[in-house]
């Protein structure tokens, strides 16, 4: 019988025989052995946070640059622009590792749990932004130089009213509040936790007369552990809808804007526009009895009738411009 189980028959057998006695035996089939898998392991690249998780914080971050930009650029007197352009998920040393040489670091604390974040900022932002403080005109890049005692408190206030902003939708989405612990200059003084803590990285984008400048937020894992199933809840419940409204309602409600009121617009060669003497008659190609368009910002929302309250120019609101459409 053969190793594959078929009976031979007696001519076979004999060939066999005859062909063991001359050395001529069939080498025998090895056995293929099953090749061992390896998967390559990058420790530095943890996965404590999971994708829900993930996804959730940098949504809540994403609003934060909304709001955060336009209360900066109220309180700045300039635009601002605010965007997040990564996220990473690495250990504390690598995080921290990649945070640019000489940023200034706003360490957070995070209430009512006690734990610690940090958020970094390049030094020609911070510095740019208390030169406007100070009563500057022009946001510019500066130049690194030390900061004084001056300039730390006004170094303070600055991060103090970006993490206001993202505590207001943190306290709204999970029940957390961040404020500014203590400021530091120097990397090395700013370890918070074990060098190995899976640590998420956000970095945004600042932009400002055509300047770039970037914030990075440093988040240990064991910094929301407590609260962490609260970040990877699921975001599609029946009242999203109206929580979502609601916590932007509370972010920007107290955000000055300005309104103006249009009454039509045209667009012209500018050799017409500098040709332009008193006297001359433009047509708007609107009716006369369209009234006026309330803009807040460059957002058409209102329209109105033009007046006149006592001895001041008004307007009446007579609709809203979505139902015009």
């Amino acid at each position: 019988m053969s190793s594959s189980g078929q009976v031979l028959s007696a001519d076979a057998i004999a060939a066999l025989v005859d062909a063991a006695r001359e050395g001529r035996l069939p080498e025998e089939s090895q056995t293929p052995q099953r090749r061992r898998r390896m998967r390559a392991v990058d420790f530095t690249r943890p996965t404590k946070f999971t994708a829900d998780q993930e996804r959730r914080i940098k949504r809540s971050l994403e609003a934060f640059c909304r709001t955060a930009a336009t209360r900066l650029s109220a309180e700045l007197r300039v635009p601002l622009e605010l965007e997040v352009i990564n996220s990473s998920q690495l250990t504390w040393a690598n995080a921290h590792g990649q945070v640019l040489a000489g940023s200034i670091d706003a360490i957070a604390e995070i209430t009512p749990l006690m734990t610690r974040a940090m958020l970094s900022a390049e030094p020609g932002l911070v510095l740019a932004a208390i030169e406007l403080l100070l009563g500057g005109s022009e946001m510019t890049e500066q130049r690194e130089r030390r900061l004084s005692d001056i300039d730390m408190a006004l170094a303070r206030h600055f991060f103090e009213r970006m993490l206001a902003q993202l505590s207001v939708i943190w306290n709204d989405m999970v029940g957390l509040e961040l404020s500014v612990a203590q400021l530091e200059t120097h990397l090395e003084t700013a370890q918070m936790v074990s060098v190995s803590e899976p640590t998420m990285t956000f970095t945004m984008e600042a932009r400002f007369n055509g300047v770039s400048s970037t914030i990075a937020m440093l988040l240990p894992w064991s910094a929301i552990a407590p609260v962490a199933d609260r970040f990877a809840a699921r975001e599609d419940a029946p009242d999203r809808g109206e929580e979502e409204i609601r916590r932007v309602r509370r972010a920007v409600g107290g955000v000055d804007m300005t309104v103006r009121a249009e009454v039509a617009s045209i667009e012209l060669p500018i050799e017409q526009v500098l040709a332009l003497q008193p006297g001359d008659i433009l047509r708007l190609d609107a009716p006369a009895d369209a009234g006026v368009t309330l803009f807040a910002d460059k957002v058409p929302v209102h329209r109105a009738k033009p007046g006149r309250s006592g001895s001041r120019r008004a307007v009446q609101v007579t609709e809203r411009v979505g139902r015009l459409r």
